[in-house]
């Protein structure tokens, strides 16, 4: 199965450009062979908001007519679309990443873990469990941006049986280390394919480094975009070795399991809270 991810740049609150613009590039890579495309975090509405308030006015329920327009795209061309959102909720709103098919919504992560850092500042930290999805027989599971720096995010993921992990971004300054680093170790550690899609540009004074990154269940890179021009990187998945964690390196000698390998019964500290607290957040 071939999988894409779309660099690109995003314009602040032009909701309606930015899914023509995401429509386009999904005509592109589903002719190119994707049978999923993945778009970076806040694609839809961008990040960089002022206020709650101005965050409410471009935030869409899901389902909703934001998911509506990628749901027409998807049927269009008969493929799946992961892509990110201000999504509204009352008078909450979440940071939200939306897998949506031919036949609408199926499935929608809320961001867990939130630097203080444009939208996150404004929205709810994500109050849903980690979930996988099928989108055409590809197991995909979702996280955004800062919970890669979280191992326990995408072994949850890989625990519940994702091939692929996706990771709409928007890395700036400071998160190279992220794109070089953690988004192989991710893949590696857990045996699954990694996409990690940010986005270019600038927003309010901030830029953002590019640098979309995919890597293998090794722990290899297969494709890596630049730091600044909007791209689009394709990768072939092999469903059967994100399923395989067994790897038989020399027979009788030298195997490893890393499902199997694990002592959850001595990852106990993991369960206790730390007592510090961010500053900002008191």
């Amino acid at each position: 199965m071939k999988i894409a991810g779309v660099q690109m740049d995003v314009s602040l609150g032009q909701v309606d450009a930015n899914l023509e613009k995401m429509a386009a590039f999904l005509r592109r890579t589903t002719r190119d062979g994707a049978v999923l495309t993945v778009f970076p975090e806040c694609s839809a509405t961008g990040y960089c908001f002022n206020d709650l308030a101005e965050a409410q006015s471009v935030a869409s329920t899901v389902p909703g007519p934001v998911t509506d327009v990628m749901a027409r795209a998807c049927k269009a061309v008969e493929s799946f679309a992961v892509f990110g959102m201000v999504e509204a909720d009352g008078e909450r709103v979440f940071n939200s990443a939306v897998l949506v098919g031919p036949a609408g919504v199926v499935g929608c992560y809320r961001k867990i873990h939130l630097p203080f850092l444009g939208l996150d500042q404004l929205s709810t930290p994500g109050d849903r469990p980690f979930a996988v999805y099928d989108a055409g027989g590809l197991r995909v599971g979702m996280n955004i941006c800062y919970d890669a720096a979280f191992p326990e995010a995408s072994r949850s993921l890989a625990l519940l049986g994702a091939d692929v992990i996706v990771l709409p971004t928007n890395w700036p300054p400071g998160s190279e280390c992220t794109a070089a680093c953690c988004i192989n170790a991710r893949a590696l550690e857990n045996g699954v394919y990694y996409l990690a899609v940010n986005r270019v540009g600038t927003e309010r004074g901030f830029r953002f480094i590019g640098q979309s990154r995919a890597c293998d269940p090794w722990g290899n890179s297969l494709a890596t975009a630049s730091g600044t021009d909007e791209e689009v990187l394709y990768v072939d998945v092999d469903v059967a070795r994100a399923r395989n964690k067994h790897y038989v390196r020399v027979p009788g000698q030298h195997e490893i399991d890393r499902f199997a390998d694990r002592r959850p019964e001595m990852y106990t500290s993991l369960t206790k809270p730390h007592g510090l607290k961010h500053p900002a957040r008191k």
